[in-house]
């Protein structure tokens, strides 16, 4: 009876993959990538790696793709993406719906600083020949990837908690992966970021985004149940 109770209860192997060791394990890989990418370009100085990839992408640079890019990576543009932060904590206060406009409030503002703190830390030249003008600044990491990663992430998060049918989840979730990802690509075909930066960039965005989600869901936890523990109080 021992043994067929046991073999009913056992669970299999693959459910040891919880969500959560799978972005411990996303996590490591992120960081392993972001050191990685460090190690390549501070350490060794190597640019055998952006190099081989500006010349992957040069076949295909035109006018009428450059004008695509220009597009796609206005989407990555912190003079769009600071407005729009400001105008989801709105919508959030107008819908009293406070944890929500506490995380984009919080990941928008941290990220940017975090983004211009790597900026200067490892002061890395942009590249010598960007396909357009407007650029400033230092190279690594990519704040477009960087900034792109934590916000159109954090409306992946959203999404993926709030939507109930699965099939519009998938749908919005591929989309705004997409995305990034062009944006990312964008900084690469105009030549002013290396591949390396756009890489580390996406590891930060992505590291920065889960760690502060994990905390700020910590924080909303403690606080709800605190306030559980004084309204039970009251009614005592």
């Amino acid at each position: 009876m021992e043994t067929q109770s046991t073999a009913k209860t056992k669970k299999p192997w693959y459910s040891i993959f919880t969500t959560e060791l799978l972005f411990v394990l996303l996590l490591l890989f992120a960081l392993i990538i972001f050191i990685y990418a460090v190690r390549m370009v501070f350490i060794l100085e190597s640019l055998q790696f952006d190099e081989n990839v500006f010349n992957a992408v040069k076949p295909y640079i035109n006018p009428g793709m450059t004008k695509l890019m220009m597009v796609i990576t206005f989407l990555g543009k912190h003079n769009l993406l600071i407005p729009l932060n400001f105008v989801l904590i709105l919508f959030f206060i107008y819908r009293k719906e406070r944890w929500f406009a506490t995380r984009v409030a919080a990941l928008s503002l941290s990220s940017l600083l975090l983004m211009f703190m790597l900026k200067f830390f490892f002061q890395r030249n942009r590249p010598l020949q960007p396909v357009i003008d407007d650029v400033s600044g230092y190279s690594f990491p990519s704040g477009h990837a960087l900034i792109s990663v934590v916000f159109y992430g954090l409306f992946i998060h959203m999404i993926w908690h709030e939507v109930k049918t699965m099939w519009l989840r998938i749908i919005f979730v591929t989309v705004l992966g997409i995305l990034i990802l062009l944006i990312a690509f964008s900084r690469i075909y105009l030549n002013v970021h290396y591949a390396s930066d756009v890489i580390a960039g996406i590891a930060v965005g992505f590291i920065w985004l889960v760690l502060s989600l994990n905390i700020i869901h910590r924080i909303e936890k403690k606080y709800i149940a605190r306030r559980a523990l004084k309204a039970e109080g009251l009614e005592k």
